[in-house]
């Protein structure tokens, strides 16, 4: 079956529109934002679709007239100049379309089951110190200029300094329709090959940081968690202060005993406000976990660790000798380093979304 099932889509988008209609819809308030969301997204792909082809339409009609205006003869001045005019418009809009498709192609590999959510995204510099903290603060820099340039908003939760420069680490959230369809394709191991502008001796440095990308956890997704298996620390968030810093002692962090997962949010204004989106951090990274081991319950996930290292990079920013970004997975890659690290990532989300089905 085509991933673009039109009349199944509007079957469902009919169904879904006939439940708003039903008497006490709106008493829940929760179940109704699930199905309203559901209407919306499914609205956009069909009119988008309908639009195409639309203007595919109106592009064929455009050809058939430059075709039987090429079989004309005598054709005076004026005629050649519409004939040019119309051959640029059949050229500009051919462009356009196709641009559009690709789009639409994009958003219809987009139907994981948590690709519309927000994302949470964490990034831990590797061994080697404040050369690899640089690297991860690039990184942040990076995906904070994509999420600007894409329409995305982003909060920072949570934020370490560097010992000398960098982070040790950052924690952010990423809103917007399909944050984390798009922000998927992150998840794991980066390398930078640079000459380290902290060696006095100009030496060419390797160095790793990991990015852990998770669907922030809606309202309507049941996590159940022990309070018995959580331990919960409050502090005065520590650092050089700043816009990463909330200076009052509302840090919250929080332990899972039996995973040892550790989730931690100091940028919000209250300890209540701190702990609320810690858990839902919390809540993120055992469903993900959960689901990764196949488990029914969260007291029989065990964890796991993997090594911030030479070998498993899911891609390359090399700056010296030459210049180079390339997705080992896909093999997509560009020359233009500086680009990429201005946020432009599209190119290789959109290759990684057409060589790979639904990841969690």
């Amino acid at each position: 079956m085509s991933p673009f099932d039109l009349p199944k889509l509007e079957k469902d988008l009919s169904n879904l529109e006939a439940q708003t209609l039903k008497e006490g819809f709106w008493n829940d308030s929760k179940k109704s934002g699930i199905i309203l969301q559901q209407i919306k997204i499914i609205k956009n792909k069909v009119d988008k679709y309908n639009k195409l082809k639309i203007e595919l339409s109106n592009l064929q009609e455009m050809s058939e007239l430059m075709i039987q205006e090429n079989t004309e003869s005598n054709q005076d001045e004026s005629e050649l100049n519409l004939k040019d005019d119309l051959t640029r418009d059949i050229l500009n809009g051919t462009k356009t379309l196709k641009n559009e498709i690709d789009d639409l192609e994009v958003e219809i590999l987009l139907s994981g089951k948590y690709d519309i959510n927000n994302a949470i995204v964490t990034i831990h510099p590797g061994a080697g110190g404040t050369e690899s903290q640089d690297w991860a603060e690039m990184l942040y820099r990076m995906y904070t200029r994509w999420a600007n340039a894409n329409g995305y908003s982003i909060q920072e939760l949570d934020y370490l300094d560097g010992d000398e420069a960098g982070l040790k680490s950052v924690t952010f959230l990423i809103s917007g329709d399909y944050a984390y369809g798009y922000m998927k394709s992150e998840k794991g191991v980066h390398r930078l090959v640079r000459i380290s502008p902290f060696d006095a001796g100009g030496r060419r440095h390797t160095s790793f940081a990991s990015v852990e990308v998770l669907p922030e956890i809606t309202e309507d997704i049941e996590i159940d968690i022990n309070p018995d298996d959580l331990r919960i620390d409050t502090y005065r968030a520590s650092g050089a202060g700043g816009q990463h810093i909330n200076k009052t002692s509302s840090a919250i962090r929080i332990t899972h005993i039996p995973t040892n997962i550790v989730v931690a949010c100091q940028t919000e204004r209250s300890q209540i406000q701190n702990k609320e989106t810690a858990m839902k951090m919390l809540k993120s990274k055992l469903l993900d976990l959960k689901e990764r081991e196949h488990k029914e319950k969260i007291e029989d996930l065990k964890g796991e660790q993997k090594d911030i290292a030479w070998g498993s990079q899911i891609r390359s920013y090399v700056f010296c000798p030459y210049t180079l970004v390339k997705d080992h997975r896909t093999n997509f890659e560009t020359g233009n380093v500086q680009s990429v690290m201005d946020g432009e990532l599209n190119g290789f989300m959109k290759e990684y979304l057409k060589n790979y089905k639904e990841e969690v």
